[in-house]
């Protein structure tokens, strides 16, 4: 597989974009000496479908998550992890309502002002 830098995918049209991914496909089917009949069956779909995919026409995303996870490449798919973030605003707030002091939680007990004398 040829390495694409992202500055190549951004200026790839979509049609190209998915014809890498069929080639992706590919790849990892040769590269693990499978046929288009074992693969397909073993991600329950057509033979026909994986050729489609591997061609670069369009398929559905589950087909495309099926034969990834038979090629064990669901890897691939952690670039699409949402992480959270927070705005400086949202942040500056949350370090206003942090409490800057600790209190002491017991009182002293009340001493007795009687004394012997």
């Amino acid at each position: 597989m040829t390495e694409i830098s992202l500055e190549n995918i951004i200026s790839m049209s979509d049609k190209a974009l998915v014809e890498h991914i069929g080639a992706f496909i590919r790849h990892h089917r040769v590269e693990q000496n499978k046929t288009q009949d074992e693969l397909a069956t073993a991600a329950g779909i057509s033979r026909s479908t994986l050729s489609l995919l591997e061609r670069g026409e369009t398929v559905t995303v589950t087909t495309l998550i099926q034969v990834l996870r038979v090629l064990d490449q669901l890897h691939v798919l952690s670039a699409f992890e949402v992480k959270e973030t927070l705005s400086p605003l949202a942040l500056v707030k949350l370090q206003k309502e942090k409490r800057q002091r600790a209190r002491s939680t017991s009182k002293k007990p009340e001493e007795n002002n009687k004394t012997d004398w």
